[in-house]
């Protein structure tokens, strides 16, 4: 049984790419939400939790909507010259962004509410500026949240098969990415090849997650 390896690339080729995304995008938010006061602070908690909640083929059918042809962001992408984004690898990466958002961002929000105030103080004292404090302070302290932030938004993409199915449908070598393939084995009633992505998609969860409680047990603070 061999692996269809342009499905494998598709996949980590998404996953990859949305991470990176996730990351430089998650992060200002993330301090941005340790850091306000804003009143609008619940309303934006609130959007970015969203997909833990909201069911994948809800937030995939009204992008499919926003992205289409003849939706508002679609032809305005379009009208720019843009690539039509539905059923596309980029119309792919705005779903897995917006749907592991909060897989991103949540790990980052708790390593910079571990960061203790005084050393930001402290740093402060000494004329660091605020990009200063964060690259120099935050940034090293937060460390693990950058790893378990990471680690999770890629496996979090991997494994998604709703918003993907919605906006991507399944073209082989161009969206059809690992979960989608195993959904078409189970459809085409081929159990065999069902069985042996399920059994990689459930060996790559197991391992991430391991990897993630491993990480955490040793960056954790020792018990005194």
């Amino acid at each position: 049984m061999a692996l269809d390896w342009r499905v494998a690339i598709v996949t980590a080729k998404l996953a990859g790419v949305s991470t990176l995304i996730l990351l430089i995008g998650g992060t200002p938010l993330a301090w941005w939400l340790t850091r306000t006061r804003s009143r609008v602070r619940p309303i934006v908690e609130a959007l970015v939790a969203l997909p833990l909640v909201l069911p994948p083929t809800v937030l995939g059918f009204y992008l499919l909507v926003l992205l289409g042809p003849a939706g508002p962001v679609g032809r305005f992408w379009e009208s720019l010259g843009g690539p039509r984004l539905v059923f596309s690898f980029p119309g792919l990466v705005v779903g897995s962004v917006l749907y592991s958002l909060p897989f991103v961002v949540q790990p980052l929000y708790n390593a910079f509410r571990a960061v203790p105030t005084r050393l930001l103080d402290a740093a402060a004292t000494l004329r660091a500026n605020p990009l200063d404090r964060f690259i120099t302070v935050v940034m090293p302290l937060a460390r693990p949240g950058f790893l378990t932030a990471a680690t999770l938004g890629f496996a979090h993409t991997v494994g998604e098969f709703g918003v993907v199915l919605m906006i991507g449908g399944s073209i082989p070598g161009k969206t059809e990415v690992l979960s989608i393939a195993l959904y078409n084995h189970v459809e085409a009633l081929q159990y065999t090849e069902a069985h042996f992505l399920a059994a990689i998609l459930l060996l790559f969860s197991f391992s991430v997650l391991l990897a993630v409680y491993a990480l955490n047990r040793r960056f954790e603070t020792p018990r005194l």
